[in-house]
């Protein structure tokens, strides 16, 4: 283990994945720290050959900790341009989804996620791409502090992907069913698209909203996480990374 600027410890999880949790309740940990310990975990669920990788803060300290464990993978499949960059300057060859048959994980963060495994993500904007390379994966780990863990999704803004010339209508239509879209300003998808983020919605059944909502013409895909939700949760807590299980 290392100790590097700010007082954050990087943690080898190869050499010391039994130390994660003890580190974890010896320190008041910071929410990059508790991301840090999730990504780190995360690498020991990591498998030969391809795997899919998210997008986001939390998704970065995976993509850094991956270095270490390079040699192991063949490749892997970025959901976003971000992703992918990142990914590049730490030499990790990134493949275009077309050209591989699948992956047996996707490793991505969450903005709120319930123990029921159903997420809301796309804060980063890039829930279209996350939610193909998702679909294309044969498990889902979701990475994140503790503070994600919610008993219902809704107060984090709902991110809808939108064709643009849609805006209006899809936004009408968002109303109806009780949310408050806001535009993202100054935003455009890696797809050239807008979003619209919805506010004051309290999800009773995220399964059916999201179904519901990709049905509205003119959106591309909605932030709910939960016609496929993620099968392992990763949780940064004082007590140390918990797993979940659906």
């Amino acid at each position: 283990m290392q100790q590097h600027a700010q007082g954050m410890v990087k943690i080898d999880c190869c050499r010391y994945p039994e130390q994660l949790s003890e580190i974890l309740k010896d320190r008041n940990m910071t929410q990059d720290e508790l991301k840090q310990a999730v990504a780190q975990a995360a690498i020991e669920y990591v498998p030969s050959g391809i795997i899919g990788v998210g997008t986001g803060s939390t998704a970065n300290f995976f993509i850094d900790a991956l270095a270490s464990v390079k040699h192991k993978i063949d490749g892997a499949v970025a959901s976003s341009e971000a992703t992918a960059q990142r990914l590049k300057k730490h030499g990790i060859e990134v493949l275009d989804l077309n050209s591989v048959s699948g992956m047996e994980i996707y490793v991505d963060g969450a903005d709120e996620i319930t123990r029921h495994m159903h997420m809301i993500k796309g804060g980063g904007g890039a829930l279209t791409r996350e939610k193909i390379v998702a679909a294309c994966s044969k498990k889902f780990i979701c990475i994140a502090d503790g503070g994600k863990l919610v008993d219902m999704l809704g107060k984090f803004p709902l991110p809808v992907e939108v064709i643009p010339m849609a805006r209006s209508y899809v936004a009408r239509e968002l109303t109806r069913l009780g949310g408050q879209p806001v535009l993202r300003q100054g935003f455009t998808t890696d797809n050239g698209n807008v979003i619209l983020d919805v506010h004051n919605l309290q999800i009773m059944n995220p399964v059916e909203l999201e179904t519901t909502i990709n049905q509205i013409t003119g959106v591309v895909t909605n932030g709910l996480f939960a016609c496929r939700p993620a099968d392992v949760l990763l949780l940064g807590t004082a007590d140390g990374v918990k797993t979940l299980t659906a």
